[in-house]
């Protein structure tokens, strides 16, 4: 949480530049190497020259269906919503947003708009190009808290809200206009995560995690262990939460309120899943071996992939493409921030999108 209100800040204090326009294009920019300790073979998809950033792990960036991946780029002199043609390696700028949170950007389940905050108001683009649409904004005195998150059924979306010591969570329908309160939240509460499948809210404060119904009327905290709460997520059924915690991988299922361990890991910083969660990718925070790794569910073994040699290891937000055949991730190895991915094809089996 620290790590991405630190790039908030940043991003926050520069001047406002020209802004982008909607609808150009870039010509591909991808640079393809062997990586240094694995020898294995990874795509860098976007120039370190200027700033890229991937959605956040629990966020949908890439198309199961069209070929495109969803990422945020200042590549046309200030930083929009683009969309890559995973083919051709071209991006066409989608956003014309005066100060777009890239940590904010997800792609809804039916692949055809995106949702992100600009400055204080949420709104909704088309990926296929077209005007935005404003869904809410904050009152005076208002600003977003860290993440926002679309349901499986694209209908909603669910933010919080900050105003002085008090925060609230909320959700929009996105085809209605207005925003529905929830409840009131700690101030610290962040990373709203709509239940798949079920009309609930998980947030998570520094160290414990939440769970409130639409209503409101059940908010509760979940029993995990002490400590602090990384990366948590939505298995795909919606019936438990991945999450780190030191140097571990849990999972917990607030129906029977159970908390298991699911694997050691070496020093995680974030992770994503693959479609069934069968295969976990990892980013390691050792500053010997910083390097992606793939483990096995059933194995609980890790497998190193490459180096991503990111300056912060809870900012490469290493995810799966839908098919489990690709994953994505980011680092400022070369500079500022760019996207690299890989191949995993011969390492991990193919699931349905």
């Amino acid at each position: 949480m620290g790590a991405s209100w630190t790039r908030r800040a940043l991003l926050l204090s520069l001047p406002a530049p020209l802004l982008a326009t909607r609808g150009q294009v870039f010509p591909p920019e991808r640079t393809r190497y062997a990586d240094g300790a694995t020898e294995l073979e990874v795509n860098r998809l976007t120039s370190p020259e200027h700033q890229s950033f991937l959605p956040a792990p629990h966020a949908r960036s890439a198309s199961s269906r069209g070929g495109f991946l969803i990422y945020s780029s200042d590549r046309g002199g200030s930083l929009q919503v683009c969309r890559m043609d995973i083919r051709s390696g071209e991006s066409r700028i989608l956003t014309e947003a005066s100060q777009l949170l890239p940590d904010s950007v997800t792609m809804m389940a039916d692949e055809k708009s995106v949702v992100y905050f600009d400055g204080q108001t949420l709104k909704l683009a088309q990926t296929a190009g077209g005007r935005d649409r404003e869904l809410y904004t904050c009152d005076s005195g208002g600003s977003f808290a860290t993440g926002l998150s679309s349901s499986d059924d694209g209908l909603q979306a669910a933010f919080m809200v900050r105003n002085g010591s008090k925060a609230t969570l909320m959700y929009v329908t996105t085809n209605k206009a207005g925003a529905q309160k929830i409840v009131d939240v700690p101030p610290e509460a962040s990373l709203p995560l709509l239940r798949p499948r079920r009309a609930a809210v998980l947030y998570r404060t520094a160290d414990s995690l939440w769970l409130v119904s639409f209503d409101g009327q059940e908010n509760r905290r979940l029993k995990t262990p002490p400590g602090e709460i990384r990366a948590p997520q939505w298995s795909p059924d919606g019936r438990s939460i991945l999450y780190l915690l030191g140097t571990e991988l849990r999972e917990h299922t607030p129906d029977t309120n159970s908390d298991t361990s699911v694997a050691k890991t070496s020093q995680f910083g974030t992770f994503g899943r693959n479609a069934d969660a069968s295969v976990f990718v990892g980013a390691s925070k050792s500053l010997a071996q910083p390097y992606v790794l793939l483990m096995l569910r059933i194995t609980r073994r890790e497998l190193a992939i490459c180096e991503h040699r990111c300056s912060n290891p809870l900012l490469v937000n290493p995810v799966f493409a839908p098919s489990s055949q690709r994953i994505y991730f980011q680092s400022d190895q070369g500079g500022k921030m760019a996207i690299y991915t890989m191949a995993v094809e011969r390492l991990v089996e193919k699931t349905e999108s």
